[in-house]
């Protein structure tokens, strides 16, 4: 039985690597692509719900492809986690892990939701935040990774 558990925690942890490397990966070639086909008016100047946007495009481009993956890998991080503590719950029915599980799904549902992804699906525009947006997405996926090594470690 322990070696089972073993055998299955250790092919866990090779796995979770490559799975959040090949999301990256894959949400940069989308956000790279998608960022080049942001609407624009008629002087070149992108446009947002405000309005048109005077930037380097470059800059925006690149804001956005960071901003993309952090949330993709956040998102990752997030439905790893919510099923190991399913599982969790589903033997221990421990009153604690199912409160950490509702905080799982919460910060997934929130992630998904300000994902730039959706929001670009639903023809929003993630310009005019400023370089304080990615702050968020960065200090999330800080604290998902100490989660996720305590959750592999113990």
């Amino acid at each position: 039985m322990m070696k089972t558990q073993m055998k299955d925690k250790t092919r866990i942890q090779l796995l979770i690597i490559p799975v959040i490397i090949a999301v990256a990966i894959l949400t940069a070639i989308w956000a790279i692509s998608y960022s080049t086909n942001l609407p624009r008016d008629a002087a070149g100047n992108l446009l947002s719900p405000i309005g048109p946007i005077q930037s380097n495009d470059a800059d925006l481009a690149i804001y956005y492809v960071i901003r993309s993956v952090l949330f993709m890998v956040n998102i990752t991080l997030l439905a790893f986690l919510t099923i190991k503590y399913a599982v969790l719950y589903s033997k221990a029915k421990s009153q604690f892990t199912i409160v950490l599980l509702m905080f799982l799904l919460l910060l997934l549902v929130k992630d998904i939701l300000s994902s730039p992804i959706v929001i670009g699906i639903f023809s929003f525009q993630v310009t005019g935040l400023g370089p304080f947006a990615l702050i968020e997405p960065l200090v999330e996926l800080l604290a998902l990774s100490f989660l996720l090594y305590l959750n592999l470690k113990y």
